[in-house]
Order: structure tokens, then C-alpha cells, then sequence
């Protein structure tokens, strides 16, 4: 197997039509969104019993109404079950964020005085957010810090986290470390759909959310679109991506540990490279084949590169980079000569550039997002940052002298519209 190219392999001329499509067939989507629906149902009709049976069935939890939310005892304990560089690391990462998303706070506040009339806004933070943090085979306290603490910098009051737990009923101790630091105390032991449910339409123990932020995998992802119509939520995410934009510049051996490590994530996650290089796609294939080898965890990561895993090889720059926005990738690192202007024609959720600057910078150092657009939807969504923890509010007000020197525009745009009482509004403050 070793000597067999894992990854497909295409020029622009071999593409298939549907390259970029990570959809499922439409048989499988019917299936998922049946599947989701049902469990949503279930936990709205019989809010804790359903999350119970629910845990029962997929985690093999023994869960009661009295033990689905963490303790403060469980808190404490976790402490005791993570290492000091762990902690510190997460102290680290904490502060990395906070100081950009800060600074991002800074830049919220507009106002505008022109003849008479002034405008702001006004940013008021979200009452409650609820925050998925995934489970399964691997902790995520990076995401915890990527979603609660930021929403508790944007100055949100209730701030709740949902997380699978084992069969034992425990939460990762990294996870709950993770919330502690960051002040978060109202943590469920819930997953998947489920949790999405139980957000979005509460339960006898569980109160609802105004928002849902946080990736998962395909059933919460669904699950969050499904609630969409009555529960605001930050993304659709779902597997996780990377995108690759390489000339024969590029170092082979470190697209081929980058694309590697996007793939641990899970079976269902896409790493891929667009190259205007013939030979430097023939090397990463070569460098994967003999880094998988002897790669951890390498039966996931095999599984993934083989059946997600793709290189294209355009003819020239131009045709590398309209293929590279119309996938619009999760994660984009571009590794050319020209990497600064270039990026600036790009689509991505996060765009990375350099060879120093791999997307596990971004996870867990640069302070930057985390919780991204997967699936194409970065041409139309952003990264989740600490505005999207917060509704913008205009306030205008102005004065006589003001509305006087725009009356005039105001009964032409009315009368345009047929709406004469709007005019007559305007009007009636200058027949008193």
C-alpha cells in the first residue's frame, strides 16, 4: 500500500464537475436530516427523559435530571487530572485571544455627526450562548477558550457548554479546566443533536440559549441548521479543512505533515493542494505515502487522505486561484513567492501565509479564529469572533435645524414610494 499515491490526483483538465462538493448524496442527506429531526422531536416533546435515553444510546452514560450538569466538586477534581503544563498552556492561549478579540472591541464604535443629525451604534452584548464543545476520542479545550471565553469578553451574562461524556458520565478533565479558567461554570454532559435541542428549546433542567456557536460533527451541524429557524447560530461547521495554494516553491515535506495533521481530526475531514507544480504534487505524494507509515494515529489518518484527500495541478496562478475560492476552504495556508499580494484575491476562513505558519498556530497561538465556515460557506460567513456575541443597535438623533435641510429629500423619497403619512410626519415638526 505504501507505494500506492494516497491522494486523488487531477490536472484541470481531468476535474470532475462536482470536485468541490463535500455534500453526501442526496440519499444520505435525506437520512441525516430525517435522523437529526427525529432526536430534535424527541428532546422537544420530552425535554430531560429524551437527553437521558439519548445519552444511554449513543455515549452508554447512565445519566439522571440530577447529574446532567457538571458540578463544582467535578470542576476541582478535573484539576487534579491534568498536568501544570497543560494548564499553563491553556492560561496561554486564553491570553493570546483575549488581547486580539480586545482589540477587536475597540473598533466596534461608530458615530457620525452630519448637519445636525448624529449616528452611532451601540454594541449590547447577547443575554445567553450556548457552547458546543465536541467530544468523542479527543478533548477540545482550545475550543472552549475559541467560544466561551470569547463570548464572555463580548460580556454575555449566561454563557452555557455542552460536551459529550464517556460511559462513565464524565466530562474531559481538560474541557472542564478549560471552562473554569475562563469562568464558565453551567456545563452539561450532553452531545451531539441532542445538545442542539436542548439549547435551542431547553428542557426541565436545562434553560434555553438565544445562540448556538461551536463545530461538531455532521448530526450537530445539521442539527444547528435545523434549529436555525427559531434559535440564532454562528456557522454551519462541520469536518474540518485545509486548503493548500503552493508553487514549485513550496517545500514538500511540510504541505505533506500539514495536510497529515488536518486529517487526524476525523475520517470525514478534506485536506487537499492546488499547485501550479507538476513535481511538487508528485513529491507530496510521495513525502504523505512515506510519513503516513509511520504517522500516529495512522488508520484514521489514512482513512482520510484516501477518501477526501485531493491535489489539483492548474496551468498557471490565475486558474490556482479561482479553483482555491470557488472550494473556500476552512483553513487556507499559501506557500508561494508572491504569498502577501496574493492573498489578497482569496476566499477562506482563515488564510495563513508562510512556511511558519501552519494552521496549529492559528488553533492554539496566534489568537486568531478557530470556529470557521466549513463546506464553501466562507464565500458568505466569517470566523466566530467576539462580535458575534453581540447585537449592533443604531441610535440616531437630530435636530430641528437638522431635519430642515433634508424635509425636502425626505417628501420626494416618500411621495417616489407613495407613502405621503411619512411625509406628513416630517412635516407636522414644522407646523407647531
Amino acid at each position: 500500500m505504501q507505494n500506492q499515491p494516497i491522494l486523488k490526483l487531477w490536472t484541470t483538465n481531468q476535474l470532475p464537475k462536482d470536485w468541490f462538493c463535500r455534500q453526501q448524496t442526496n440519499q444520505n442527506q435525506a437520512e441525516l436530516q430525517t435522523t437529526v429531526k427525529t432526536i430534535i422531536d424527541h428532546v422537544r416533546t420530552q425535554g430531560d427523559q429524551a437527553i437521558i435515553e439519548f445519552a444511554q444510546k449513543f455515549d452508554k452514560a447512565n445519566l439522571t435530571p440530577a447529574t446532567l450538569q457538571v458540578n463544582s466538586q467535578e470542576i476541582k477534581d478535573a484539576y487534579q487530572q491534568v498536568t501544570k503544563q497543560q494548564i499553563a498552556a491553556i492560561e496561554f492561549m486564553k491570553q493570546r485571544v483575549s488581547i486580539f478579540q480586545n482589540q477587536l472591541l475597540t473598533q466596534t464604535n461608530v458615530q457620525v455627526f452630519n448637519e445636525g443629525i448624529m449616528v452611532k451604534t451601540l454594541m449590547q452584548p447577547l443575554e445567553s450562548v450556548g457552547c458546543y464543545i465536541p467530544g468523542g476520542q479527543a478533548a477540545y479545550p482550545s475550543t472552549v477558550i475559541m467560544t466561551a471565553l470569547v463570548a464572555k469578553l463580548a460580556g454575555v451574562k449566561r454563557i452555557v457548554i455542552c460536551s459529550p461524556c464517556d460511559a462513565e458520565g464524565k466530562v474531559n478533565p481538560l474541557v472542564l479546566v478549560a471552562a473554569d479558567i475562563c469562568g464558565i461554570s453551567e456545563i452539561y454532559r450532553i452531545g451531539g443533536a441532542q445538545a442542539i435541542a436542548a439549547l435551542a428549546y431547553g428542557t426541565q433542567t436545562i434553560a434555553p440559549v438565544r445562540k448556538i456557536v461551536g463545530p461538531g460533527s455532521k448530526y450537530v451541524t445539521a442539527a444547528k441548521v435545523q434549529v436555525s429557524q427559531d434559535t440564532a447560530i454562528d456557522m454551519p461547521a462541520g469536518p474540518s479543512e485545509i486548503l493548500i495554494l503552493a508553487d514549485q516553491y513550496a517545500d514538500p515535506c511540510l504541505i505533506a505533515y500539514d495536510m497529515i495533521s488536518q486529517a487526524e481530526h476525523g475520517t470525514d475531514s478534506i485536506s487537499a493542494l492546488i499547485t501550479t507544480s507538476p513535481k511538487l504534487a508528485q513529491d507530496v505524494q510521495s513525502w504523505i505515502t512515506n510519513i503516513v507509515a509511520q504517522a500516529p494515529r495512522a488508520e484514521k489518518v489514512l482513512e482520510s487522505l484516501s477518501k477526501y484527500g485531493f491535489i489539483i495541478v492548474c496551468t498557471d496562478m490565475d486558474q490556482a486561484v479561482k479553483l482555491t475560492n470557488q472550494f473556500a476552504a476552512e483553513h487556507l495556508e499559501v506557500l508561494t513567492n508572491n504569498a502577501q499580494t496574493l492573498s489578497k484575491q482569496l476566499i477562506a476562513g482563515l488564510i495563513l501565509i508562510g512556511p511558519y505558519s501552519p494552521v496549529p498556530l492559528s488553533d492554539y497561538a496566534s489568537g486568531t479564529y478557530h470556529v470557521l465556515p466549513t463546506g464553501g460557506f466562507a464565500q458568505s460567513f466569517s470566523g466566530l469572533s467576539v462580535i458575534d456575541f453581540m447585537r449592533r443597535v443604531s441610535i440616531a438623533e437630530c435636530s430641528k435645524e437638522g431635519l430642515e435641510k433634508v424635509r425636502t429629500h425626505i417628501k420626494v423619497l416618500t411621495d417616489t414610494e407613495n407613502l405621503p403619512n411619512h411625509s406628513k410626519a416630517i412635516e407636522a415638526r414644522f407646523q407647531q
